[in-house]
């Protein structure tokens, strides 16, 4: 009797170590054949967009609209900055820019009042020119008169009082002429002064138009800062912790909180450098989300990353000092969700969880 239960015993023994080395064979081949057109890793995560909310100008929170992983859409005020003194600094800038028109118009008032100074002097001056032209004309007659009545003098032939009016003549005329001329450099040097002044309004027009151009651009500037007063979401996405509050200073630069960009995310998995053999960009995946057990998402292999992720830490690795110790490195590459998965199966994904993935080679 105790032989045969020992040899029954052996039996089972022997059917369940069968067992397990076939569904060990079974499982190994499975494995290996398998890993032939596969390749996965579980150092891997979903990633999604941040984007930091900064305001553009200083001032105290007035009101907050938002709360901690609010859903917000593209447009959404999220809070507003007391705009007080960004409507002081935009009534200034708009009284700049008027005063600089009313410049400018003075500026070109002033130029047609010179214009037409200019114009007339020069009238003068070629009025001038032809009387100086007429006195010339009497000067000469008057010369060739005394002239004449000189050497009739001479010979008795006409009285003192002729001779005398003929020279009294003749310097009469000579008189004439230089006081034209004096008259003519006069008007000559108005006619002068007129264009100088001309020219010089026009540079003040051109100044005045400056100062216009600058005060515009002072006053759209202001209107910007106003405009920047309401913070305002943009993209559709789900705040981080909103840790703001009325009344508090916030200023320009600083990050307040986040917005995650609910509609586009990604994995980034982090492949060996012996695995990376025979990937290729366009490659099917499997992903198998650890938040969600039995539920497998697609993508497909987007992009791989120029350096290991080694070479972009704070402090990479020098292989040129101190002994040498090979590791294998790791490279980031990116997955993206296909159009194929259930949108409200992705919405529930979020950034930073941990996934699996399954690079079908093949």
């Amino acid at each position: 009797m105790e032989k045969e239960k020992k040899k029954k015993t052996n039996k089972k023994f022997i059917i369940i170590v069968s067992t397990l080395v076939l569904l060990g064979v079974v499982y190994g081949g499975y494995k290996y054949i398998h890993s032939l057109s596969h390749e996965g890793t579980d150092d891997a995560q979903i990633r999604a967009n941040m984007t930091p909310i900064i305001p553009h100008v200083s001032g105290y929170l007035n009101k907050v609209y938002v709360s901690d992983n609010q859903k917000v859409q593209q447009g959404d005020t999220l809070f507003v900055i007391d705009d007080q003194d960004y409507q002081v600094q935009l009534e200034q800038a708009k009284a700049n820019l008027a005063a600089a028109e009313s410049q400018v118009s003075v500026s070109k008032a002033s130029i047609g009042s010179y214009q037409a100074n200019a114009v007339a002097s020069r009238a003068q001056v070629s009025s001038a020119g032809q009387s100086i032209a007429t006195a010339k004309v009497k000067l000469r007659r008057a010369s060739n008169d005394f002239d004449r009545y000189k050497n009739l003098y001479a010979n008795h032939s006409i009285t003192a009082q002729q001779f005398e009016q003929a020279e009294a003549d003749m310097q009469e005329a000579e008189n004439q002429l230089q006081m034209l001329k004096s008259q003519e450099r006069a008007t000559t040097s108005q006619s002068n002064a007129a264009r100088s002044q001309t020219e010089i309004s026009e540079k003040q027009v051109a100044v005045a138009d400056a100062k216009v151009k600058a005060a515009q651009a002072q006053l759209d500037a202001a209107q910007i800062n106003l405009g920047y007063t309401v913070v305002t979401s943009p993209i559709d996405g789900q705040l981080s912790n909103v840790d703001i509050q009325e009344g508090q200073y916030v200023g320009p630069g600083q990050a307040l909180f986040y917005l995650v960009n609910s509609k586009n995310k990604w994995v980034i998995a982090n492949f060996k450098e012996t695995q990376l053999t025979d990937m290729n960009l366009g490659q099917k995946v499997g992903i198998d989300v650890d938040a969600y057990p039995g539920t497998e998402f697609e993508g497909e292999v987007a992009a791989f990353s120029p350096a290991t992720g080694a070479r972009f830490s704070l402090l990479p690795p020098d292989n040129a000092t101190g002994n040498f110790v090979k590791t294998v490195q790791r490279l980031p590459v990116k997955i993206n969700f296909t159009s194929a998965n259930d949108a409200e199966k992705l919405e529930k994904l979020r950034s930073g969880m941990n996934v699996t993935v399954d690079v079908h080679l093949k």
